[in-house]
């Protein structure tokens, strides 16, 4: 049998945000929380806001670097010409 608990900071809690899909742990009473789990779903977002803040920053980065917005240009008009391209197939 487990003795009376003598320190509520014996306890772990967990809390998530979000319903679980991230989860972080803390000692009860504290307030310090770690990252305890990702889920792969809440991976994917976090990955995807990051690859769409990056695009946002070399797009921001070209309007004053022409070597930047030519890239760019080029960029886009080589997903243009493969997307038609695939279109007929």
């Amino acid at each position: 049998m487990v003795g009376p608990v003598q320190h509520i900071s014996e306890y772990i809690v967990y809390e998530s945000p979000d319903g679980g899909e991230i989860v972080y742990a803390r000692q009860a009473g504290g307030t310090q929380r770690t990252l305890y789990s990702v889920s792969d779903d809440a991976r994917d977002r976090v990955e995807q806001l990051r690859q769409n803040q990056l695009w946002h920053d070399i797009r921001t980065a070209a309007q004053t670097n022409p070597t930047l917005q030519a890239a760019l240009d080029q960029c886009i008009m080589i997903y243009k010409l493969s997307e038609t391209h695939t279109d007929g197939l």
